[in-house]
């Protein structure tokens, strides 16, 4: 999904007006717009903490413009959808206001965890076409880092264990034992509801159902339609980041949704996520 990597330029020269409107710098000429765009994700890492100029340079530690403070409210501004997204203007500022505090200034951590990506596929199950929602994580190594599947939604499997209950009303007589629980017989008989004879805590393996499915050739991968990254890093903030192409300086990867959230939120953000309380 968005295992990217490498640098493209991204905001070019821009100034705030007096009617709170932002242009940019037409020292460019026609090719202000392309470096406007936010081309990839690393080089929004990049903006969010002022290390790259309005050039595409990158500002090194040592530099006085590095991580300055200043520089990051303007970049900030910027790295917000400002033309679809309806993030409140109080929230925004507030978060920028925090993220940039002198005494204690926020920084995004690209191995710094509390990050995933939320990858929608289309897959061919049986012969027919269905979406798939990856959810990806970055697993540190020895050596560098790497994208894994940490989980996976997929609507057959939902459909499949969709009788699944906490309050099982069918179950096993408990002397049972007595009997070398020969009534197997008669749970197994009946496919369709054999998930009413586990234990409460039992919730269905999604990825272990994936990967079966797709090692016995059931699934067949298609492509990628829609990407979004799920950001928690932040001290009692969510934001949610995704690709917009359009004409215009407003575009690439921006800011498209924005929730000052405690950690007890976060949490409960997390499972509607991927699907635990839907």
């Amino acid at each position: 999904m968005k295992r990217l990597t490498g640098v493209f330029l991204l905001l070019i020269g821009f100034v705030i007006s007096s009617k709170g409107q932002q242009t940019i710098g037409t020292y460019l000429g026609d090719e202000s717009a392309l470096y406007a765009a936010t081309k990839q994700v690393n080089q929004f890492f990049r903006r969010f903490n002022s290390e790259e100029d309005l050039k595409g340079n990158r500002i090194y530690k040592g530099s006085k413009h590095f991580r300055n403070p200043k520089t990051r409210r303007k970049y900030l501004k910027v790295l917000f959808d400002n033309e679809t997204s309806q993030i409140n203007a109080d929230a925004k500022n507030g978060f920028i206001a925090q993220v940039t505090n002198g005494a204690s200034p926020f920084f995004l951590d690209f191995h710094g965890g509390e990050w995933f990506a939320e990858v929608r596929t289309k897959f061919l199950y049986h012969g027919k076409e269905e979406t798939a929602i990856l959810f990806m994580e970055l697993q540190e190594e020895k050596v560098g880092s790497k994208w894994v599947i940490k989980n996976v939604y997929f609507e057959p499997f939902v459909k499949l264990f969709e009788k699944e209950k906490e309050n099982k009303e069918k179950f096993l007589h408990p002397l049972s034992h007595e009997l070398a629980f020969m009534n197997l017989q008669r749970i197994f008989s009946d496919k369709s509801e054999v998930e009413e004879y586990t234990a409460n805590d039992f919730r269905p393996d999604h990825l272990s159902l994936f990967l079966f499915e797709i090692k016995r050739s059931s699934l067949e991968f298609k492509s990628v339609t829609d990407l979004t990254f799920h950001f928690f890093q932040a001290d009692n903030w969510y934001f949610e980041l995704k690709e917009f192409n359009r004409s215009g300086y407003n575009t690439g990867w921006l800011i498209a949704n924005l929730v000052k959230a405690n950690e007890q939120e976060k949490d409960l953000l997390r499972k509607y996520i991927y699907f635990e309380n839907r």
